[in-house]
Parts: structure tokens; sequence; C-alpha cells
């Protein structure tokens, strides 16, 4: 009998890591989410085959990327938005880097041509007593997982 080799995999939290946005200096984020990448599907129908329809691909597409932190008296990613909406579009690169247990860098997705097309402040409640979080989109031309 053939003896099978079995890869075991390591399996990282997802609790650490690190965004870095060129020329922006802003405090660590306690959330991200977006990295998706979607390929648009298009559905044809063969005349005379009813067991199946067949799914072309189409255009692929990169939803924003969110990114969530607690509100400090930094106003970087307001200003950046600002400017958006002044018509003035700043387009930045960046990281999202994920750690391994031994904080060593375990993967990293590259994104390109970034500018914030929302931003979110915080949602204030007196009867809770959670941190203030700001929230920005950011859209871009994709990203590259490395």
């Amino acid at each position: 009998m053939e003896e099978k080799e079995i890869y075991l995999s390591n399996v990282v939290g997802n609790y650490r890591f690190m965004v870095e946005i060129e020329n922006l200096l802003v405090a660590s984020f306690s959330e991200v989410s977006g990295l998706v990448v979607e390929t648009e599907l298009e559905q044809y129908n063969e005349g005379g085959v009813n067991e199946y329809t067949h799914q072309l691909p189409m255009r692929t597409k990169h939803v924003p990327i969110v990114l969530k932190h607690g509100l400090t008296d930094s106003y970087e990613l307001w200003d950046w938005y600002d400017d958006v909406v002044k018509g003035k579009i700043v387009r930045r690169s960046g990281s999202i880097i994920l750690f391994d247990d031994q904080f060593r860098e375990f993967r990293r997705w590259t994104f390109n041509d970034a500018f914030p097309s929302k931003w979110v402040g915080p949602e204030l409640n007196a009867s809770v007593s959670e941190v203030a979080i700001e929230q920005i989109e950011l859209v871009h031309n994709g990203f590259k997982f490395l």
C-alpha cells in the first residue's frame, strides 16, 4: 500500500495584523474587511441541453476595503476623504499584513491606487461604554496576495 504524505499547514489567528498606507500616519486598525475578489458570471442556456446551464466568466471585481479603528485626535483619514469630496483624488497604495503567533509576517495583501469612497463616524450612545469607531472604505484597482 502506498503511503500518502499528509500536509499539515499552520493556521494563524486573524487578530495579529497591521495596515500600511503610504504617506499616512494612522493609529492601528481594529478591523479590516473587504479582501474579496469576485468574478461575475454570464449564464448561457444551450438549446436542447436541460441538465445544466453554462457559466461563462466575465469581469472580475474587487469590493472596497473597509478599515475601522478607534477614534483618535488624528484627522489623516478624514482629510484624505475630504479631499475626495472637494475633487482632489489622491490615490495611495498600501498593504494589509497578517502575522503568525511569533509576530512574523505570514501573509500580505498589497492594494494599489486606492482612495476613500466613504467615511463613517462613530455611533454615539450614552448607555454603553464602547470605543468610538471611525470607518473608511477604500476603492482600489485590485490587490496582490503575497
